[in-house]
């Protein structure tokens, strides 16, 4: 864990990409006491609560451009070299450049940016705090660089480092896609729900509550999923017949094996 309290961050924060996940980041440092006159947010198109945190003192578009202590890099992956020449403008040689862009490596943020580098795959769940975050530095980060990054990182949910770049896309495919899964079960759930003859708010408000109270349980529970799940499961009951058809050869297991596989390729083609 950081022991680089948001308001013992010292220098100009600069974040290129105000969207969904940077503007939770934004709030995060707000909310955790980061002094929002230090904070320049730099966004073509800023959404309202974006544009509404300037009357608090965060510097929107401004037009000059000078080396900031940090750089959070928040933009597109497909935009971002595009946005190359802007984003140098806030870079000098001891610059820490934080990447959240999906695929976009170290390598590629070096080439295009500079300064030290740490690239890390958040994902949605960060908009309520929530999120878990893994992060991974170059070999030009700091240990200080390092404690700035975990608690600019932190604001929004836990954190986790890793010293092989390589496993970021299977990161990404697990914890940074993983959200759609669940929220796709959710709504596979209230569909079979109405196919077995519920009415459809009630299927719904079946799925959603039992999705989120079951993810709630488990982050409380010291317990393994495996033991909450056989928790729930009486031999030769409901939940073992439901189990056999989603732990059977085709079922869920070698399913979303294939799904994580394919996110993982996809974000080594990102990488291209």
């Amino acid at each position: 864990m950081s022991n680089t309290p948001l308001q013992h961050i010292t220098g100009t924060i600069v974040l290129a990409g105000a969207g969904k996940m940077g503007g939770a980041m934004l709030t995060g440092w707000l909310a955790q006491g980061l002094d929002p006159a230090r904070v320049v947010a730099i966004d073509p198109a800023p959404a309202p609560e974006i544009s509404a945190l300037a009357a608090q003192g965060v510097r929107l578009n401004p037009q000059d451009a000078a080396p900031a202590d940090t750089l959070v890099v928040a933009v597109k992956p497909q935009m971002f070299r595009a946005a190359g020449d802007a984003l140098k403008r806030w870079v000098g040689p001891s610059t820490l450049v934080v990447s959240i862009m999906a695929g976009t490596t170290i390598a590629a943020l070096q080439e295009v940016c500079g300064g030290a580098v740490v690239r890390a795959m958040p994902n949605t769940p960060a908009a309520i705090g929530r999120g878990i975050t893994v992060a991974v530095p170059d070999a030009h980060v700091s240990a200080v660089q390092r404690a700035t990054a975990d608690a600019l990182l932190r604001a929004t949910g836990a954190v986790e480092w890793v010293d092989d770049e390589a496993l970021m896309d299977a990161v990404t495919a697990v914890s940074g896609s993983g959200p759609a899964y669940v929220f796709l079960l959710a709504e596979e759930l209230a569909r079979a729900g109405v196919a077995a003859g519920l009415p459809e708010a009630l299927a719904m408000k079946l799925a959603r509550d039992t999705v989120s109270g079951a993810g709630e349980l488990l982050n409380r529970s010291e317990l393994t999923s495996a033991t909450l799940r056989q928790n729930v499961t009486s031999p030769g009951g409901t939940t073992a017949a439901a189990l056999s058809v989603l732990m059977g050869d085709d079922g869920f297991a070698p399913l979303l094996t294939r799904a994580v596989a394919a996110a993982t390729a996809r974000s080594k083609e990102l990488a291209k």
